[in-house]
């Protein structure tokens, strides 16, 4: 199998992509063009129809935004949604989103993180939605849940749905434990899928339809629009920063095996420059690195480390393409603490995010992530089977 190599587009916000293979002395350009960036493809499908958008910062044709692009286009763009972390993607994980207006544009925002009364009839009020968000392909990102309450809503009313696929920065894994029991379905364990999921939204959406996960089986009328010139083997760095607290390639290939924390009182980094790439605790028991968490633009650390001293693990040298996902960080830091009773300090938003009690037990039970991961081979099995049927691009494997 050939090696891959990337060009960071971070920085530039552009999206150009290199594969180098082991048996060439060059280095061939992987022409990547996201569903969005395909405007010959949709456009056509906007003419003459009332148009509202999913979106939000990561939304964007090259260097600008797809609302500007579509406006710019003549499209009558009638409103936009936003998901968790905002239009904009400024807003805190969990805080309310509320109704706005862009101020950029004039264009009305609302909300779908959360309650929202007026959805149905905001949506019965345009001929076809627009779905464009980067996913990072972890179950438990809340774009994905986002788009499922669309495909509801259009379903609910008619609507057509269009959604601009964008690459998987995960696609290239599948792992993790499969959701099986709805008790334990959330805004970050909506679906009964593996944790890393390896799809893109498109190829998610086209499950959702195909599983009938919508309700009462109902088909959502949908449309991808695919992205050109991808397959799951191919690395991609996301243009835009998805949400406050993934700043890099990094943080997002880390993110995968870090949420977890998210059930503990354990440091992933937020309220530093680094979150998700340093582990730690107030407790020099954890590791010799050391940092503070306090506060930045739409991130804040839990209030339990806040401006507290946190010692531990600094992973900010690994290499992002080397990442896969793992328990090892989860069972290391388990297993050093003095406090084991109290260590999943929110044992069910923990098991939400796990999608199962299972995986929780098994680490106070002492299992070696070997024994923890044959407990679900048979489940995530299931799940690759399924999931090849919905594959828009060629596989990993």
């Amino acid at each position: 199998m050939a090696s891959f190599a990337v060009v960071s587009a971070w920085a530039c916000g552009g999206n150009a992509q290199q594969r180098v293979s082991d048996n060439a002395d060059t280095t061939e350009a992987i022409a990547i063009r996201t569903g969005a960036e395909q405007l010959d493809r949709y456009l056509p499908l906007l003419a003459g129809k009332k148009v509202g958008l999913m979106g939000n910062q990561t939304s964007v044709v090259g260097n600008r935004h797809l609302v500007d692009v579509l406006l710019e286009k003549g499209v009558d763009l009638r409103f936009a949604f936003a998901p968790e972390h905002g239009f904009r993607g400024n807003i805190e994980r969990g805080e309310k989103v509320s109704n706005d207006v862009d101020e950029e544009t004039g264009l009305p925002l609302y909300s779908l993180y959360g309650k929202n009364e007026k959805a149905d009839s905001i949506v019965a009020s345009v001929d076809v939605m627009l779905f464009d968000l980067q996913d990072v392909g972890a179950r438990f990102y809340t774009y994905i849940t986002s788009m499922h309450r669309v495909m509801q809503l259009c379903v609910n009313n008619g609507t057509k749905l269009i959604v601009l696929d964008r690459p998987n920065p995960n696609g290239d894994q599948v792992d993790g434990p499969v959701r099986k029991d709805d008790k334990f379905k959330s805004n970050v364990s909506y679906h009964k899928i593996a944790m890393i999921h390896g799809l893109t939204v498109g190829e998610l959406a086209k499950m959702i339809n195909g599983e009938g996960w919508l309700d009462g089986g109902a088909q959502c009328d949908l449309e991808v629009i695919t992205v050109h010139d991808y397959d799951h083997r191919t690395p991609y760095e996301l243009p835009v920063v998805p949400s406050p607290s993934l700043p890099n390639q990094l943080s997002v290939r880390l993110y995968m095996s870090l949420c977890l924390f998210e059930g503990t009182d354990i440091s992933v980094g937020r309220g530093t420059d680094w979150p998700f790439q340093v582990l730690g605790y107030p407790d020099p028991i954890f590791g010799d690195f050391a940092f503070t968490p306090g506060t930045r633009p739409g991130m804040a650390a839990h209030v339990e480390q806040q401006d507290k001293v946190c010692h531990g693990l600094d992973l900010r040298d690994l290499d992002p393409q080397e990442q896969t996902f793992t328990l090892k960080y989860l069972i290391d830091f388990y297993q050093k603490a003095p406090f084991k009773d109290t260590f999943f300090s929110r044992p069910e938003f923990f098991d939400k995010l796990a999608g199962t009690d299972e995986l929780r037990k098994q680490l106070i039970a002492g299992q070696t992530e070997a024994e923890i991961r044959a407990s679900w081979a048979a489940d995530l099995a299931a799940y690759k089977v399924m999931r090849k049927r919905y594959l828009l691009y060629p596989d990993f494997e």
